[in-house]
């Protein structure tokens, strides 16, 4: 598995933004109003592929007081941390896009809420990326003493 390049992510970001632009521009009155829940939500998640980035970086280089980690587990959150990068991208584009189009109208009081919340929500989201970069890089396996003199 190849890993997953930064700037193919914020092209996903660009290009998803730009189109939610377009489509909250024109239909912004028939949305509903945007939950302020994602913002715990997604952040609870970076936590933890942070945490689990910490811990499997430690096993992997058979830190003391570490079991060994299953090379099958080391997959299995290698394909969470390019799955959450990839998802982290598109909804921080779509929440991008609703931020773009409610700066415009921070005057008025719910578009200006919806902003705070849209822009929290962009955020968060590149906090799970960074974190599904940081979990990804952390399951590499280390070079061996005789790979570097190959």
């Amino acid at each position: 598995m190849k890993a997953t390049r930064p700037g193919l992510l914020v092209g996903i970001v660009v290009v998803v933004a730009l189109l939610t632009w377009i489509l909250v521009k024109q239909f912004y009155s028939e949305l509903p109003y945007l939950p302020w829940t994602a913002i715990p939500t997604v952040l609870l998640l970076a936590v933890g592929e942070f945490y689990s980035a910490v811990m499997t970086r430690a096993r992997i280089a058979r830190k003391p007081n570490t079991k060994p980690v299953e090379p099958l587990a080391v997959a299995r959150l290698a394909a969470l941390a390019k799955a959450s990068a990839y998802a982290g991208a598109a909804f921080a584009g779509i929440f991008g896009g609703f931020a773009l189009h409610t700066v415009q109208l921070l005057t008025r009081e719910t578009p200006r809420s919806e902003f705070f919340i849209s822009a929290g929500s962009f955020l968060a989201f590149v906090v799970l990326i960074c974190a599904a970069l940081f979990l990804e890089h952390a399951c590499k396996v280390p070079k061996s003493p005789d790979d570097e003199k190959a």
